[in-house]
């Protein structure tokens, strides 16, 4: 007898565990983190350069929670002295497209939000 994979449901429950894992990719720091490793791997410092509003304390709970949720690999590499790089996975990778996609509609949308909270609040 042949298994077959269940298909996904076409439009499938958001469940508590759905919510914890994207409110950590959606968090204020993760999105930023994953892009600028998906350009390449980084060191810490590096990506405090490159993100210069992070504290440290902040990089780092975001880089372990990512490593934590395979999005994110921390690297020991064999230099004098030795170094710690992080590193998109390939499960990280797939995010790539998403989170693209989600800089885009936030460019295109953010007239139209501007223009909407500036009616909510009676500015407008």
């Amino acid at each position: 007898m042949q298994e077959t994979t269940p298909a996904a449901p076409e439009h499938p429950q958001i469940t508590a565990e759905h919510r914890e894992l994207l409110d950590q990719l959606l968090d204020k720091w993760s999105l930023m983190v994953l892009d600028k490793l998906c350009e390449r791997p980084r060191r810490f410092n590096e990506l405090r350069r490159a993100i210069p509003v992070i504290t440290q304390k902040s990089l780092t709970a975001t880089l372990r929670r990512l490593e934590r949720n395979g999005m994110v690999a921390r690297v020991v590499v064999a230099t004098r002295p030795v170094a710690v790089e992080y590193r998109i996975t390939p499960l990280g990778a797939t995010l790539q497209d998403l989170i693209d996609a989600l800089l885009g509609w936030t460019s295109v949308s953010l007239p139209e939000v501007r223009r909407a909270r500036a009616r909510f609040d009676g500015d407008g």
